[in-house]
């Protein structure tokens, strides 16, 4: 079955997973909690995700591993825990929470984030933020393919004068080129593009919905 398609664990191996990479550390939680979350939760096919305010997507990007190599943010997006949910994204207020009706977008590869936004929010879906994007891999890594990676563009940083940042998050496998290293080739890279570019090997993640734990 090709990763676009593949059914996500269920919530039990979902919590487990997240206690095995050791998110209750980073999150300053008891690993009881993690498993408490979603132990009274029946719903099929939805990613748990763990809520920016419990831990951010600089912390979390480590914890993705493909190939035997950890993720890792690029040097320059050094502010990414700043980018947060753009207009129309509306996070639950709780620890964690879940999404579902995941899809990479792999058709809207080579449309601008400019252009995929409408056409997401048109089809009534909702860009993911890069934290849940992170999130969707720490449970799936294989969701990230060469030449079919994605972007998270429901992540945005806005400037003190109010306008947003040209940057959008997205997330691809590095090729150990330049300032990545070529100890990192084939490593999942938390970066960015331009708001305005395209790129053939980057579709737009959504989600149909989030709801709250």
């Amino acid at each position: 079955m090709h990763a676009a398609t593949l059914a996500l664990p269920d919530l039990t191996t979902q919590a487990r997973r997240l206690v095995e990479l050791g998110l209750g550390r980073l999150a300053g939680l008891p690993d009881s909690a993690i498993h408490d979350a979603v132990a009274s939760v029946e719903v099929d096919d939805a990613l748990l995700v763990p809520g920016p305010a419990l831990v951010t997507p600089s912390a979390l990007a480590p914890l993705v591993n493909r190939a035997d190599k950890p993720g890792f943010v690029v040097v320059d997006m050094t502010d990414l825990d700043q980018f947060g949910p753009i207009p129309g994204v509306d996070l639950p207020d709780t620890p964690f929470y879940l999404i579902s009706g995941l899809d990479r977008g792999d058709e809207m590869a080579n449309w601008s984030p400019d252009e995929a936004l409408p056409a997401i929010t048109g089809a009534g879906r909702t860009p993911l933020t890069v934290s849940e994007g992170i999130a969707w891999l720490l449970q799936q890594p294989d969701r990230l393919e060469p030449n079919h990676c994605f972007m998270t563009i429901g992540s945005r940083l806005r400037k003190p004068n109010g306008r947003l940042d040209s940057r959008t998050p997205a997330i691809w496998i590095s090729g150990g080129t330049g300032r990545d290293g070529r100890e990192r080739k084939g490593a999942p890279k938390v970066g960015w593009c331009w708001a305005g570019n395209r790129h053939t090997w980057l579709g737009f993640a959504s989600a149909a919905q989030r709801r709250s734990l």
